[in-house]
């Protein structure tokens, strides 16, 4: 089984505005039922594990889940203070038979299942090539110079961009070995930016795919502008 967790449990505010980010409107449909559109099409996916904030469970069931038919959803979970208490949250529902699980931002609606599920079968074949690869992420080059800063906001050194890249959703790990990283970080007190850094710290390695830049995550109002312009243009949406 290839499950995919569905992170929508934050209260973002630099939207300024008074709805959670995940729900507002872009391009006729909230910005995570786009997101949930993908993984619900991508032939790789069997089951998507949902989490949202506890106040929001029933509102996702009847207003997304229901309302747009997405029946991989398999189950609605309440998230926790941080990103990473509500992914732990999922992957303690989650059946143990589960091979390869996707974690991905709800709030990042311009992702493709094809672009999942080429994330998905390139895990499966970095696992017969190398044993400790145990996941891989999208990410895109850096095209600014890139600057190391102290303290005090002096330049450190000058970073190679061809050395440095950022890293977006999917990420895409096999299943046993995320769980094994997550309890290690939870036993060491330890929380971090994102999946792949509790991989790298537990000792397993994760590989780059580069992807598109236009794979945006919503924060702010020039991100809703710019996503529903990509929509427009890529005729995704309506």
């Amino acid at each position: 089984m290839i499950a995919a967790i569905i992170t929508a449990a934050g209260r973002g505010t630099r939207l300024q505005s008074n709805i959670s980010k995940q729900f507002i409107q872009i391009n006729g449909k909230p910005v995570l039922a786009h997101t949930l559109k993908s993984f619900q099409d991508a032939f790789r996916i069997n089951n998507i594990y949902l989490v949202v904030p506890e106040d929001y469970i029933e509102y996702c069931r009847e207003k997304i889940v229901k309302k747009y038919n997405f029946t991989k959803v398999i189950e609605i979970i309440t998230g926790g203070p941080v990103r990473q208490d509500s992914v732990f949250n999922a992957l303690n529902v989650i059946p143990k038979r589960c091979k390869i699980v996707a974690v991905h931002d709800g709030v990042r609606p311009l992702i493709t299942a094809d672009e999942i599920n080429m994330l998905v079968e390139n895990l499966v074949m970095l696992n017969k090539q190398d044993l400790q690869a145990k996941g891989v992420l999208i990410a895109t080059p850096a095209y600014e110079t890139i600057k190391k800063i102290n303290d005090d906001h002096f330049i450190d050194m000058t970073i190679k961009r061809s050395q440095v890249c950022m890293a977006q959703t999917p990420q895409v790990f096999n299943f046993k070995e995320l769980v094994f990283a997550y309890k290690k970080a939870y036993q060491d007190n330890f929380y971090g930016n994102d999946d792949a850094g509790l991989m790298e710290r537990a000792g397993f390695k994760v590989k780059v795919i580069i992807g598109r830049h236009e794979n945006i995550k919503i924060t702010t109002p020039i991100d809703l502008f710019l996503a529903e312009l990509i929509m427009r243009r890529d005729g995704k949406g309506k």
